[in-house]
């Protein structure tokens, strides 16, 4: 169960700098964007659910190496075939000094399989949990899970009493607009207290000294800035405003190491950024074709993967530093197969005449929605993609937006080609892109993928998969899935983006794959 990851984890300690002495062992941090809400429940974002761990914690964790280790259970064990119990940390306290049990458990359990909560599709074989002892539960599962544990690891855990006394023990679904007390309000059991938030301006964390674990960091506070400009977040870090900002823009890489007292940290990612596609609606949004759906052709999809020249991207646009993919997965993520890691060739005279033999050969409109404040250099890819489609005969009218409004949007079923990110978390596995967007929607499957494709034969792999504990039998199966995506173009991968973040001087901090700071480790000379 304890599967490893091959990842470097890169730790880098810079000298101190005399601006770090006046902010004592505050870490002034910033990001593109603001955090989606403070309940880890109502989305399954990655970069909300990294920060919210600060403040709420889950019974597995992942070390700073990214191995699976105790955190809120100090053990577990299966009982029956379907059936685990997990044995609970004494002496851990809530914020607001409520004491850990069974109760606290078994209440989170129940409220993330709520079938309207987001973060369902992180668990999809449990089905219930039950209290055995005052730290003891159970957690039963529809069928064999070989990753449970790993889907654990951002199941966070609340105060029952608190989700009680201010009407939050159902989670609610952030995509359909709906708030609630723990959206607002936070109370976990983490290294990190929630001080004050001020929605897309600025988030306080203050140190928990109630802490159940031995700290490895030295922090006394957190103050986290959205700052969505890439200009203003580097002129922030260099004027010495903030500590930490990721990502670092490409195009400041240079400048960034050149300038006293800053360097910028890069590692490989796990994050593959991709194209879904519309094949579930009769007619597009935002197109001229009417009373039909051009992307439900795979020649069409094909087309619109062949007139995509990835080599260019990579070179002008990310500054040779993304990892160009056919797969939807990285190198990293067990489940991955090179033998499949063959992107079809650039070819525009390929992709018109794929176009005309589907009906095209004029090509037509389609709406492009992609984000501007989430990914590496989002927005200009999809720029370069819309001059790449024009040259086929694509017109892509483009929608770049912040992500909150642009996931709204996706997730909602609205956009007709759109882009995404996966990083495989919290499984660290393929699995979590089979059952996450290559799924066919329905119950706790296929929750991102809005664009409703669907193939039978990869249901019936997932469905397998999702219970095979025979790892040479799963690993042939996960190919076999990721080759069918592959050749019907599910979905366009596009490449694996960099880690790239700039800090100051007097930091050590580790920087692993999954591109999310773990603070507990950060220390502040």
């Amino acid at each position: 169960m304890r599967r490893k990851l091959l990842c470097v984890a890169m730790t880098v300690t810079l000298g101190l700098g005399a601006a770090m002495a006046s902010q004592a062992n505050t870490l002034r941090m910033a990001e593109a964007s603001d955090i989606a809400s403070l309940d880890p429940y109502s989305v399954t974002e990655s970069n909300t659910l990294g920060f919210l761990h600060h403040i709420y914690e889950p019974l597995v964790r992942y070390s700073a190496d990214l191995q699976l280790e105790p955190a809120l259970a100090t053990s577990w064990k299966l009982v029956e075939p379907n059936v685990w119990r997990f044995e609970l940390r004494e002496g851990v306290s809530f914020h607001n000094g409520n004491s850990l049990s069974a109760d606290d458990v078994v209440a989170s359990i129940k409220r993330a399989i709520d079938p309207n909560a987001p973060i369902r599709v992180n668990v999809p074989t449990v089905v219930d949990a039950r209290k055995v002892g005052e730290l003891s539960v159970e957690i039963v599962l529809s069928t064999a899970d070989p990753l449970l544990l790993n889907y654990l690891t951002t199941v966070y855990i609340f105060d029952k009493e608190w989700m009680t006394e201010n009407n939050a023990l159902q989670a609610i679904d952030l995509r359909k607009g709906e708030e609630s007390y723990a959206t607002t309000h936070a109370n976990g059991t983490g290294p990190f207290t929630l001080e004050s938030r001020q929605p897309d301006a600025k988030t306080v964390l203050a140190v928990n000294p109630k802490w159940w674990d031995t700290p490895q960091h030295n922090l006394t506070r957190i103050e986290f800035t959205p700052i969505s400009s890439d200009a203003t977040r580097v002129a922030a870090l260099l004027s010495g405003e903030i500590d930490l900002m990721y990502p670092a823009p490409l195009q400041d890489v240079n400048r960034i190491n050149a300038t006293a007292g800053v360097k910028v940290l890069q590692a490989p990612s796990l994050r593959t950024i991709m194209f879904g596609m519309n094949q579930r609606d009769d007619q597009l949004h935002d197109s001229d074709i009417k009373g039909k759906n051009p992307l439900k052709d795979v020649r069409v999809r094909k087309a619109l993967y062949q007139a995509i020249n990835m080599e260019l991207i990579q070179k002008k646009v990310m500054r040779g530093n993304s990892r160009n993919s056919a797969l939807v997965v990285a190198p990293e993520v067990p489940g991955y197969d090179a033998a499949l890691n063959q992107r079809f060739p650039f070819d525009p005279e390929a992709a018109k005449a794929l176009l005309a033999d589907a009906g095209y050969p004029n090509g037509f409109r389609v709406g492009l929605d992609c984000t501007n404040d989430r990914y590496v250099n989002d927005e200009e890819i999809c720029q370069a993609v819309v001059s790449m489609w024009a040259r086929v005969g694509i017109k892509a009218n483009l929608t770049a937006q912040s992500k909150g409004n642009h996931f709204q949007k996706m997730l909602g079923g609205g956009s007709d080609i759109y882009m995404f990110g996966w990083a495989t978390l919290p499984m660290l596995d393929t699995f979590s892109a089979l059952a996450g967007f290559l799924a066919t929607p329905a119950d706790k499957l296929g929750t991102w993928n809005p664009g409703g494709y669907s193939n039978a034969r990869i249901d019936s792999l997932i469905d397998q998969i999702s219970g095979e504990l025979d790892e040479p039998k799963r690993r042939a199966m996960l190919a076999e899935t990721l080759e069918i995506a592959r050749d019907e173009v599910a979905v366009i991968p596009l490449h694996q983006q960099p880690l790239s973040w700039g800090i100051r001087e007097g930091i050590t901090l580790p920087q692993t794959p999954d591109d999310t700071p773990r603070l507990w480790y950060t220390k502040v000379n």
